[in-house]
């Protein structure tokens, strides 16, 4: 139904227009009119007009002040003027109110009708919008969930989660380079600092968890991951890097509103650690602190930076530096290892020139601390006596660019270990599972099948295969089938359905198509070629 409103102080007019709508418009319409300016606004406010058919020249407040009353209240009303004055004043101050046909009186019948069907249409085109917008809207509600769900336990893998696939920050229109960790913990009463009933209120917690998480976005525009256990993991991105001591304040005062907004609306006692502002790819080590800020505190809000917790460094100590260097040994990233290495070297000769000793202890801390990483992440074998003969060889270096030289190069060396012995694992795994294909292609063998040979996941081998190989495996044995049925057609004795079978396939028409497919000709129209 089309709700219109006749804005005319002339009464025939009215009673034309009237019949006019109903004539070609039938019971599509509810009409309803006014005869003043005023009385218009008055109805056009409780109706709520689809249509407004407006007189210019109306009593009291004029049809275009009228319009712009109207306009405040509703955005979409379809205005339609009509005046028995053509002036131009009108006209441009009609098109700026989004007037949609400026008519002069004696309207023409047609053109009357045709106007009103295009003011439909548009209304018609509107709902439709909104209808669609309001569908996408309902399905964003479903799946936003799911994919913040992924994100934080992306975050808790340990993942870049800013270059994951598909980004999911981008699906979430997060755009800061930064973020830091929140944990909330639920329990059914709190005891000297402590939640109890965890597993209990785990359960309550899922059946809630809706209302928790709407509490959570009333404060803070964040992440919500789902509920583990008792406790709810929150990511909160951020643009700067640091968190000073006013906006530290507002974060914990916003956290023990949400506590206090959660408590009231649900029978659960509540506990919430808060990480420290991190880079997005060490979101893990956020959620590590807020957790230990959590567990350690016996208050119900709790911030890393205010408990005893945690490393603490003297002022000039160049902590970015250190991480940025264990950073790039983990990554095998020799070049960054280097930089970052006589950067801190750097460092070192600046502050610490006179202290050979202490000098000598840091560069051994940090080769054993790199080699450890390169035992953890390269597959490297440990022998206990790995690293005989460093501190005789420290010992016995009296010039610093000498040492400077045996720190750089036990740093890159375990940068490269940590390169080599991946690329040696993954040769060795796609050379296993390579010549196991070539022994077994006769047989209905699977993915499932070669990676359980090779003891890796599914997943992870079809991944490294195909990075490894340029194909899938499924293309790697097809073509190798393939290719031992084209061999195997040279010898005239063998029979098709017999090739196929020693080409591993069983259904000799199973086997015709995939040859086509790969070679362009069937079995038989190949082997006539040759």
């Amino acid at each position: 139904m089309y709700k219109i409103l006749l804005a005319d102080d002339e009464g025939i007019v009215i009673e034309g227009l009237t019949y006019i709508i109903k004539k070609h418009f039938g019971d599509q319409c509810i009409i309803e009119h006014a005869n003043t300016g005023r009385s218009v606004i008055e109805t056009a406010y409780r109706m709520n007009p689809d249509i407004v058919i407006m007189d210019i020249q109306m009593p009291g407040i004029n049809g275009i002040e009228a319009m712009k009353e109207i306009r405040k209240f509703n955005s979409t009303t379809q205005f339609i003027v009509m005046s028995a004055y053509d002036k131009f004043i009108y006209a441009q101050e009609a098109i700026h109110l989004g007037v949609i046909e400026y008519l002069t009186k004696p309207v023409n019948h047609n053109k009357l009708v045709e106007v009103l069907q295009r003011a439909m249409d548009e209304i018609d085109r509107q709902f439709h919008k909104r209808s669609d917008e309001l569908m996408i809207r309902e399905k964003l509600e479903i799946v936003t969930p799911i994919i913040e769900h992924n994100l934080i336990y992306a975050a808790l893998l340990g993942e870049d989660i800013s270059t994951l696939g598909n980004n999911l920050c981008q699906l979430l229109g997060i755009e800061e380079q930064y973020g830091m960790m929140m944990v909330l913990e639920l329990g059914d009463s709190l005891d000297k600092g402590n939640l109890t009933n965890p597993i209990g209120t785990s359960v309550k917690g899922q059946q809630l968890y809706n209302t928790i998480r709407e509490c959570i976005k009333l404060e803070f525009h964040c992440v919500v991951g789902a509920l583990m256990v008792n406790k709810i993991p929150i990511f909160v991105p951020r643009k700067d890097p640091e968190l000073d001591y006013e906006e530290r304040n507002s974060i914990i005062e916003k956290s023990r509103r949400m506590i206090k907004e959660l408590t009231s609306r649900i029978d659960i006692q509540c506990k919430i650690g808060i990480g420290s502002v991190v880079p997005l790819h060490k979101i893990y080590d956020s959620y590590k602190e807020a957790i230990n800020a959590e567990k350690t505190s016996k208050s119900r809000v709790a911030h890393v930076k205010d408990l005893p917790i945690g490393c603490h460094y003297e002022e000039n100590y160049p902590v970015h530096i250190e991480n940025s260097l264990f950073e790039a040994i983990e990554k095998g990233d020799i070049e960054q290892t280097k930089l970052q290495g006589n950067l801190f070297f750097d460092w070192m000769m600046e502050y610490h020139y006179e202290k050979e000793m202490d000098v000598k202890l840091k560069v051994i801390e940090f080769v054993l601390w790199a080699e450890k990483i390169a035992f953890l992440n390269g597959g490297m074998t440990y022998y206990f006596q790995y690293r005989s003969g460093y501190l005789e060889t420290i010992l016995e270096i009296k010039q610093y660019d000498k040492l400077r030289s045996w720190f750089i190069d036990k740093l890159v060396e375990a940068c490269k270990n940590i390169n080599t012995k991946k690329e040696e694992r993954t040769s060795s795994v796609i050379e296993r599972a390579k010549k196991y294909i070539e022994e077994n292609f006769k047989k209905d063998i699977s993915l499932d099948d070669v990676s359980k040979y090779v003891d890796i996941s599914p997943y992870y081998f079809s991944k490294l295969f195909k990075e490894e190989v340029g194909e899938n495996f499924v293309e790697y044995l097809t073509k190798l089938r393939i290719e031992r049925g084209k061999a195997l057609l040279k010898q005239k004795d063998i029979s098709i359905k017999q090739v196929g079978i020693e080409a591993g396939y069983s259904d000799p028409n199973y086997f015709s198509r995939i040859f086509k497919r790969y070679v362009g000709v069937t079995p038989t129209e190949y082997r006539e070629m040759i």
